[in-house]
C-alpha cells in the first residue's frame, strides 16, 4: 500500500453487500498513429482482471473500444499494446466542450470498470463532455500484469506483513522475491513499459485520436501524479484539468509511505473521536485495535470461504475502511465482531484493498500497482534500510507504521529498473490546473496538494482546500467543492486563490 488507492471503496461496497470494454492486449502491428479510427461498440461485463467485484456490463449509453499504442515509444512502428477505453457521449444541454478523460488512481485501477459505476456523480459534467476513461497499460484489459495465481495470492496477502523477528523477516523477503519472480515470468514482456511516462504518452495519443485540441482531465489520487507528468510533457495541450486527492510529487517512496502512515493514523484518530457507539457496538480505542491485531498475529479468527482473518488482512481492512467516512460504521462493527471471533467484515474490507472478488479471483489492481511503482521509482530498499526507519514509522503510526515500512520491500528484487527519484511535474506554459486537497485525506495527505501546486509552477496550480474526511473531495458530497469544480470544468471559472470549502 505504498501508493494511494482510490478504487477500493467500490469493491468494498460490493463485497460487503455480498455478506449481508472493449479489450486491449498485445497485437500485431495495427495503426498506432493519431489517424487510427476507434471501433466503438457495446461494452462487455468487466473481467475479473479489471474489478474483482463488478459483474454487470455497463448500460447502453456506454461504448468501448481499443486504442493501439506503441509498446515502446522509442520504436513507434514496433510492437503494439491495446489500451482498453470506455465512453458515454455528452447529453447536453449546452455546447459540447470535448472529452473529459478520467483516471481514478491506484496505480492499477481500471477506469473501464470504475467510470460507469461512479457515473451518477458526473451527470452534470456529462452535459458538456463525453465522459471517457481507460485501463492504463498493465491494468485490466490493457495487458494487465499478472504475478501469482489466485490461491497463491490468498496465501501471500494473509501472510505476516509486519515481521517481529529475523525468521519472519526472512519469510517476508522470500515471499516478496517470489512475487517479483512471478511478475517477471507471467508479464515480463510489458514490465519495462508500464511506467507513468508511457501512460501519459498514451493519454496524449488518446486525445488526438478522440479529436480533441486540448486535454480535459479528471485525475484522482495517483491520477494526479499521472496528470502532473502529462502536464510536464505536454503543457501546451492542457485544457481544463482537475487533480483531486493529490499525490505529493516531491516525495520518495519512503517519504510517501511515511506520509501515508501519518495520514491513515490521523484518519483513524478522527474516526475514534467521531465514533459515538451504539446499543450493539462500542467504539474501539487504539489500544483495543492494537491488541486485536497482536492477537490475530498468532491466532487468526474465522472469516468466510474457509479462510481466516489474519493480522495483515485485518490491518489492510482497517486502512480500507478509512478511505471514506461512509465505511466507518463497518470499521466499528468489524472490530467488535473480530474480537468475538468473527472476522468476516474486516476480511471483506481487506479483500477489497487487495482486489479480491467474492468468487476468489483477483483483479490486476495490486500487481499493476507494484509494476507501475517499480517501473517509476529508482529506489530499492534493503532490510537494513527498513529496520533503521522502523522507529520513525512506529512513532507516526502505532497501528500502520510497521505495515507501511515493510511495504517498501515491494521493489527490492524487481526485475526492471526505475525511471526517476521523484517525478518532474513542472508545467510552464500550461493552462491553470485546479488542485483540490482534503484536510482529512488518509491516502494522499493534504500537504501534497500545496506541493503539487508549487511544483506545477506559477500561475498553473490553483489550490482549493476541503476541510473534510476521506480520500478525495469531489465525491464527498460537499456542495461547495462540487459547485466550484463544476464551475471550473464547465465554464472555465477559476476559483480565487486560497478558497476553502467546509
Amino acid at each position: 500500500m505504498s501508493r494511494p488507492l482510490r478504487i477500493g471503496a467500490l469493491s468494498a461496497a460490493l463485497l460487503l453487500a455480498a455478506l449481508a470494454a472493449g479489450c486491449g492486449g498485445d497485437g500485431g502491428r495495427p495503426d498506432t498513429s493519431a489517424h487510427q479510427k476507434l471501433d466503438w461498440s457495446a461494452c462487455p461485463a468487466p473481467s475479473s482482471s479489471q474489478d474483482a467485484g463488478a459483474t454487470k456490463a455497463p448500460g447502453r449509453e456506454w461504448e468501448c473500444a481499443t486504442l493501439q499504442a506503441p509498446l515502446d515509444y522509442r520504436k513507434p512502428h514496433g510492437r503494439t499494446i491495446g489500451i482498453a477505453m470506455i465512453r458515454a457521449k455528452a447529453t447536453g444541454p449546452g455546447k459540447r466542450i470535448g472529452s473529459l478523460i478520467f483516471n481514478f488512481g491506484g496505480p492499477g485501477g481500471s477506469g473501464v470498470a470504475t467510470l460507469p459505476a461512479l457515473a451518477n456523480s458526473y451527470k452534470q459534467l456529462r452535459t458538456r463532455y463525453d465522459l471517457v476513461s481507460f485501463d492504463p497499460r498493465g491494468v485490466g484489459r490493457s495487458s494487465g500484469v499478472r504475478c501469482l495465481g489466485d490461491r497463491q495470492l490468498d496465501a501471500y496477502y494473509a501472510a505476516d506483513s509486519s515481521p517481529d523477528d529475523k525468521a519472519e523477516v526472512k519469510s517476508l523477503v522470500r515471499r516478496v522475491k517470489t512475487y517479483a519472480a512471478g511478475c517477471e515470468k507471467n508479464s515480463g514482456t510489458i514490465l519495462p513499459y508500464v511506467g507513468t511516462t508511457n501512460a501519459a504518452r498514451d493519454m496524449d495519443l488518446m486525445r488526438r485520436v478522440l479529436g480533441d485540441q486540448k486535454m480535459h482531465y479528471f485525475g484522482v489520487s495517483y491520477g494526479t501524479e499521472l496528470g502532473g507528468v502529462y502536464a510536464h510533457l505536454y503543457p501546451k495541450n492542457v485544457g481544463r484539468a482537475l487533480f483531486d486527492g493529490v499525490v505529493d510529487p516531491m516525495q520518495t517512496p519512503e517519504q510517501g509511505a511515511l506520509g501515508q502512515a501519518k495520514g491513515f493514523q490521523r484518519a483513524l484518530d478522527d474516526y475514534m473521536k467521531a465514533c459515538k457507539g451504539s446499543a450493539v457496538y462500542s467504539c474501539p480505542t487504539q489500544n483495543r485495535i492494537r491488541s486485536l491485531l497482536k492477537r490475530l498475529d498468532s491466532h487468526p479468527v474465522r472469516g468466510y470461504g474457509g479462510r481466516k482473518l489474519t493480522e495483515s488482512l485485518a490491518d489492510g481492512g482497517i486502512a480500507q475502511s478509512l478511505y471514506s467516512r461512509d465505511y466507518w460504521q463497518y470499521l466499528t462493527q468489524g472490530i467488535a465482531a473480530a474480537q468475538q471471533g468473527d472476522g468476516r467484515i474486516l476480511l471483506a474490507l481487506g479483500d477489497a484493498m487487495n482486489g479480491r472478488g467474492p468468487d476468489g479471483r483477483y483483479s490486476t489492481l495490486q500487481s499493476a500497482l507494484a509494476a507501475i511503482t517499480c517501473a517509476d521509482f529508482k529506489q530499492r530498499y534493503t532490510v537494513a534500510d527498513i529496520e533503521r526507519k522502523l522507529p520513525t514509522f512506529r512513532k507516526v503510526s502505532p497501528v500502520f507504521g510497521d505495515m507501511m515500512a515493510w511495504g517498501l520491500t515491494q521493489c527490492t528484487d524487481w526485475p526492471v529498473r526505475g525511471a526517476w527519484t521523484t517525478p518532474d511535474v513542472s508545467a510552464k506554459g500550461s493552462a491553470p490546473i485546479l488542485i483540490v486537497g482534503n484536510i482529512g485525506d488518509p491516502a494522499t495527505p493534504y500537504e501534497g496538494a500545496g506541493r503539487m501546486a508549487k511544483e506545477l509552477g506559477p500561475g498553473v496550480g490553483v489550490e482549493l482546500t476541503y476541510k473534510g474526511e476521506g480520500h478525495g473531495a469531489y465525491d464527498s458530497g460537499n456542495a461547495c467543492v462540487r459547485n466550484t469544480v463544476n464551475a471550473y470544468l464547465l465554464r472555465g471559472k477559476v476559483p480565487p486563490k486560497g478558497k476553502v470549502c467546509t
